[in-house]
């Protein structure tokens, strides 16, 4: 804990925060991308994401699984692009429509203002990619999560594809077969899979996300928490209704999602099947509840993998995250 409080305190004091922790936690060898990229050009530009980051979960402490959410399906999504932020317009239809994502994703005005004042301290600087990346990182840590140094450069998006985030990103229904489908298909591994899966300590989701939980007669069911589900869900309308992804510790980043996997107390038919559908992801799971540090670890570095997912070749800086330049 101490060590968390220290990174806080440090992230606000020292603009250029991601260089300091090189040494302590090292980076990822094999990603694009580069630490430091700002140093000169904008050296105040994580000082002031975090500081964005910090207000928004003060005031709702769901908002740091919606920022890790967004960079999540922003990745999924011919990498980590920004494409997301995108809005509709007459002639362009992005990500922020498909299924996956609509009145689903959250935390877009948070990003906004981000840039707004970026914008404002040094102009057509930094990425809107980035802004996502960090945010993402900085939500983690503002839950008593990992720390890892940002690697940066991503370039923006010119355009998003409504099809492939509705393809490409992994429902709440999946099978550990399509989960690991999935994330192979951008290449990222089982091992990822799960360790990325441990986001879903933080955060809420609604009862239509988890309806066929509810159906649930199986022996290896925990039947105490499914009733439990099918009283908060019995409403005729549902759809608004939410449940946390970690009834125990709700909004602190740590293992004991893997703890409720266990137990029987996943949420989406996503996370149960991880330890019901596959003795491999089961394993990890095991290990990941022995060992809270090993999860961290993992995470982490999965994160920086996933963070590096390719960026366009005739990207930009957009001005304006929610339209192209």
């Amino acid at each position: 804990m101490q060590l968390v409080l220290l990174c806080l305190v440090m992230l606000k004091l020292t603009p250029a925060f991601a260089t300091t922790l090189n040494d302590a936690y090292g980076g990822d060898p094999g990603c694009p991308l580069g630490s430091g990229i700002y140093r000169y050009t904008c050296p105040e530009a994580e000082a002031i994401i975090f500081y964005w980051v910090e207000q928004a979960v003060a005031e709702d402490s769901r908002m740091a699984a919606s920022l890790l959410r967004l960079h999540f399906h922003d990745c999924f999504v011919n990498g980590c692009d920004a494409s997301v932020l995108l809005d509709d317009t007459q002639d362009f239809v992005g990500e922020k429509t498909a299924g996956p994502n609509l009145n689903s994703l959250r935390g877009f005005e948070v990003i906004d203002k981000i840039k707004y004042e970026l914008e404002l301290i040094c102009p057509h600087t930094v990425s809107c990619a980035d802004i996502l990346a960090t945010a993402a990182r900085d939500s983690v840590l503002l839950s008593g999560g990992p720390i890892w140094e940002m690697q940066m450069g991503r370039k923006d998006s010119i355009t998003g594809s409504k099809d492939a985030a509705n393809n490409n990103i992994p429902g709440p229904n999946s099978t550990v077969d399509v989960l690991v489908a999935k994330f192979e298909n951008v290449g990222l591994t089982l091992k990822d899979m799960v360790a990325l899966s441990g986001a879903h300590t933080i955060g809420k989701a609604r009862c239509t996300t988890f309806s066929s939980r509810l159906q649930s007669s199986s022996d290896l069911e925990n039947i105490d928490f499914i009733s439990s589900l099918q009283q908060l869900c019995s409403g005729a309308d549902n759809g608004n209704i939410v449940a946390h992804l970690d009834l125990a510790t709700p909004a602190t980043f740590d293992n004991q999602y893997f703890v409720n996997l266990l137990s029987g107390e996943g949420l989406l038919p996503s996370d149960q099947t991880l330890v019901n559908g596959n003795d491999q992801t089961r394993q990890i799971v095991e290990n990941y509840v022995e060992n809270p540090f090993a999860f961290f670890e993992d995470f982490k570095h999965s994160m920086l993998k996933m963070g590096s997912l390719g960026s366009p070749s005739n990207g930009q800086i957009r001005r304006d995250c929610r339209t192209v330049n």
